[in-house]
């Protein structure tokens, strides 16, 4: 008869600082079961993805495409403000929700700073001074909750920064377990990885992002 050993509570420890200094705990989102040794990503404070809405008094008819939010972004109301006009072009300023200048872009051309990155695109009638949009940023109400590390995602989840001390049922509800956030030894054989983790160069990713938070995996 073969008998096979599953993973279990912390068995994926070579070493932890004293205490609970390597510990903390974490609430883990809703709709989610994971295992023990299970790779940890946080969720950010805001959604993937703003919602654009051209100014009212416009001239010009360009669109603007998928608006992505990534780290350093604020939830609220960016806005964006043409500055120089041109044919089939232009230039705008982009400001967060606080009306800090947190770039400058030009009409047809991608855009990134302030924690979005987007393109608006030229239209049949060209944008004059002072064509705004309005990009808002909602908030994530699942801010600061932990999910299965998962490189291809945009909200906090693409970059390792915890694993999971016991196994954790949180399909149901977000759910609070036990995490290692620091100063630890980790056994790679033994981590789990989300199914979005598919390659050898995404795993080294994760153990360097762990590794800045002194998490070392051996």
């Amino acid at each position: 008869m073969t008998i096979n050993e599953s993973f279990h509570a912390g068995g994926f420890m070579i070493s932890e600082g004293p205490g609970t200094r390597s510990r903390d705990q974490i609430t883990i989102a809703s709709g989610q079961s994971l295992k023990a040794g299970t790779v940890l990503g946080k969720l950010l404070s805001s959604t993937s993805n703003a919602v654009s809405t051209a100014g009212g008094g416009n001239t010009g008819n360009g669109v603007m495409g998928t608006v992505s939010v990534g780290a350093g972004a604020i939830v609220g109301n960016y806005k964006l403000e043409i500055t120089a006009a041109a044919t089939n072009a232009g230039e705008f300023d982009v400001y967060d929700p606080n009306n800090a200048h947190v770039g400058q872009g030009k009409v047809g051309v991608a855009f990134s700073g302030g924690g979005l990155s987007f393109t608006l695109a030229d239209g049949s009638s060209d944008f004059v001074v002072g064509d705004t949009f309005s990009l808002a940023v909602a908030a994530n109400a699942h801010a600061g909750q932990y999910v299965a590390h998962d490189p291809t995602a945009a909200t906090g989840e693409q970059t390792a920064a915890a694993i999971l001390y016991d196994d954790c049922d949180a399909t149901s509800a977000a759910t609070v377990a036990t995490g290692v956030t620091r100063a630890a030894e980790v056994n790679k054989s033994e981590l789990v990885w989300g199914t979005n983790v598919t390659t050898d160069n995404q795993k080294t990713a994760a153990y360097a992002a762990l590794a800045l938070v002194g998490i070392i995996g051996r």
